[in-house]
């Protein structure tokens, strides 16, 4: 069973109204004209500073010959709805993370709700337990065998088809409490989404768009893939990092080290890459092709040996990606950024702001 939570040492309320409750273009912006806080790093005289930017202004923040390591896992439509065998109905998460090497899938149970975001359900009202069957649309079931975590179940699933095409005709995106509504596929997906896997968007690329992609290849500045499918992390329970499945190709690793060994900059979009990209680090420091499944926890302690920059969302105080944002940012730089972003009311969670970190 994994670890049920990481001490983060942060001590900061979210209110609930700095919550994205709709996407970027719903509250009349383009998907690029969101709010970007970057922080930088102070110098051996200086002390960190935090510059208010909007995310249209990337090109000019970073520098030609800077690296863009971008996840390309699709989000896929991972929530079903299900019935307990007394009829009773409940919400099925599918998570894309499987670390059981017999085939189970990691599922969450949650409650149904009149707003259709469906709630979390604590261990005392759980009706999780080995050998539950649930009913799934069109014929298909689920077993419960064994808990992954209080939260996380394994299961065995029985479906009419493929997994993936099953879920396009019967799933719909996770959705949390803080989204006003349900929102299509496409809103979940990222301008690099090329693999789907992902129970959960990689959402700290979803700004970018075809245009500012073209502005940042015409600035010089690199992007490059990885793939890691992320699994369902519930807002109210923040455990550990669970195995996830990545790929770093061969092409990325060359240009990782090609840009590192050139004075460049490897800036990770997301904390998915950063895992991914660590992952892939061998004992002499140098990243190299990978393919597998990975149960990196990142920390201050471990630090972090490939990646130099971090752009990512902003995270609850008690997320286990804080000690991975301090591990690339340090403390101090990490405690402005948020102290700034809580004064600008900037905004959280997978429609939200962005906080570029450059230590």
């Amino acid at each position: 069973m994994a670890s049920p939570s990481l001490e983060t040492g942060f001590d900061f309320t979210v209110p609930p109204e700095l919550s994205a409750h709709a996407p970027a273009e719903a509250r009349g912006l383009a998907r690029d004209g969101v709010r970007l806080l970057v922080g930088r790093g102070g110098s051996t005289e200086g002390q960190p500073t935090a510059e208010h930017r909007v995310f249209t202004e990337l090109p000019q923040v970073l520098c030609p010959g800077d690296l863009l390591v971008v996840n390309n896992s699709a989000t896929v439509p991972a929530a079903l709805p299900v019935r307990l065998p007394d009829g009773r109905p409940v919400a099925l998460h599918l998570s894309s993370a499987d670390p059981d090497p017999r085939g189970a899938h990691l599922v969450e149970l949650r409650r149904p709700t009149a707003s259709g975001a469906p709630a979390y359900l604590p261990p005392e009202q759980n009706p999780a337990r080995p050998g539950l069957r649930l009913t799934l649309p069109a014929g298909g079931e689920a077993e419960l065998t064994a808990p992954f975590t209080a939260r996380l179940w394994y299961a065995r699933l029985t479906l009419p088809g493929p997994v993936a095409g099953y879920l396009t005709r019967h799933g719909k995106p996770i959705r949390y409490s803080y989204v006003d509504r349900d929102w299509p596929l496409t809103a979940y997906q990222t301008a690099f989404a090329a693999e789907p896997g992902s129970s959960e968007m990689p959402s700290a690329a979803r700004p970018f768009t075809p245009e500012l992609v073209s502005a940042l290849v015409a600035r010089g500045i690199l992007l490059a893939p990885i793939t890691l499918h992320t699994g369902v992390a519930s807002p109210e329970v923040h455990e550990a990092p669970y195995p996830e499945r990545f790929r770093v190709p061969a092409a990325t690793a060359r240009l990782v080290e090609h840009v590192r060994g050139e004075g460049g900059r490897v800036i990770a979009v997301g904390t998915t890459a950063v895992r991914a990209l660590e992952s892939a680090v061998g004992a002499d420091g140098r990243v190299r092709a990978a393919d597998g499944w990975t149960d990196l926890v990142i920390t201050p302690a471990r630090g972090v040996r490939a990646v130099d920059g971090l752009l990512t969302g902003w995270h609850e105080p008690r997320a286990s990606h804080l000690l991975m944002l301090q591990a690339i940012a340090g403390r101090p730089l990490l405690e402005l950024c948020y102290r700034e972003a809580l004064d600008r009311r900037y905004l959280w969670h997978e429609f939200g702001d962005v906080n570029l970190l450059l230590p």
